[in-house]
């Protein structure tokens, strides 16, 4: 019987102790960035964030909107969405320091200010996304550091100036929306440099230039399939060698100021679907080949001074931006 309680007494002092080691730890770094978060915003998630861990100690679960994972004995942050709770004030430095990050997702707030510069520490995040803020200032260049990137959201905020070349260096990069913001000046060449490049978005800016300038680069834009130019101050014509992305189907540049005559030799991008001329200066006519072209549903061209007898193809919705687009 002696014997008997004294492996009870044993079982009871040892089990917890391995409990305890098949429990990792979470960071501390990732804990004092959280807990510097929470301290200083004052999120409205606040209330599920219960307890001082953001990965879950005990039988407290992870804080809303924070996923983790376990790397070798400790647990790191890996992913903070916290999107549409009405976070008001500058960007969180703070979490610049959750260096495994490889999604942020703080969209549909009231983030103000600019973006630090510190986030260019982020190495490992794939998907940024602020778009539907009141963020300010200049894209900073450290963004074009985040090597991993795949997604950037900035659209729907008040940034200004111009987009840093900088984001060329972004090797995998696929969407890229910059729409609805005050960017200007010319939009870089570079840009064409991102071989992964499916969708650009720069509409509703202030940007200059032509299309000839953004297109120099031999064999740029190989992957994109939609370029949105629409609601800026583009001027010039369309030059025919936009007719070497093959890949493209949305070609939409309505409300600039270009002018001159459509190329034929656009009508010849294969998957061509989508052209939007509208509310600008061109002038001529339209070739037979893209009212045969067996892929383009809708080609609108009101507001311009086509000669008369050019009609559009299909009827004419107006594009709007949707969550189902930002779908990752």
């Amino acid at each position: 019987m002696a014997r008997l309680q004294f492996s009870l007494s044993l079982f009871f002092v040892i089990f917890p102790l391995i409990l305890h080691v098949g429990v990792s730890k979470t960071l501390k770094r990732d804990v004092k960035a959280l807990n510097e978060i929470k301290a200083s915003l004052g999120w409205r998630v606040l209330y599920a964030w219960v307890g001082d861990d953001p990965c879950g100690d005990g039988d407290l679960p992870p804080w809303s909107g924070v996923t983790c994972s376990t790397q070798g004995d400790y647990r790191v942050v890996t992913e903070l969405e916290v999107y549409a709770v009405s976070i008001v004030g500058p960007f969180p430095v703070a979490v610049t320091n959750l260096l495994d990050l490889t999604r942020l997702d703080l969209h549909n707030n009231k983030l103000t200010g600019p973006i630090p510069s510190q986030i260019g520490r982020l190495k490992r995040l794939r998907i940024l996304n602020l778009r539907w803020n009141k963020l300010q200032d200049v894209i900073p260049p450290e963004i074009g550091e985040l090597k991993s990137l795949t997604h950037l959201y900035l659209s729907f905020n008040n940034f200004k100036g111009e987009i840093p070349k900088e984001l060329a260096n972004l090797p995998e990069l696929r969407y890229l929306y910059l729409q609805e913001n005050r960017f200007s000046g010319r939009i870089p060449a570079e840009l064409g440099n991102l071989k992964s490049l499916r969708q650009l978005d720069l509409g509703n800016n202030h940007f200059v230039g032509t299309i000839r300038e953004l297109i120099r680069i031999e064999g740029c834009f190989p992957a994109l399939r939609n370029l949105y130019l629409n609601n800026n101050y583009l001027t010039g014509g369309i030059p025919s060698q936009l007719a070497n992305l093959a890949n493209l189907e949305i070609l939409y540049l309505s409300h600039n100021k270009m002018s001159g005559v459509v190329p034929p030799t656009i009508a010849h991008i294969p998957r061509l679907t989508y052209l939007y001329l509208d509310h600008n200066q061109f002038s001529g006519g339209i070739a037979d080949a893209f009212y045969k072209h067996p892929f383009m549903k809708e080609m609108y061209i009101d507001g311009n001074s086509f000669r008369t007898g050019v009609k559009p193809i299909g009827i004419h919705k107006v594009l709007e931006v949707s969550d189902a687009d930002f779908l990752v």
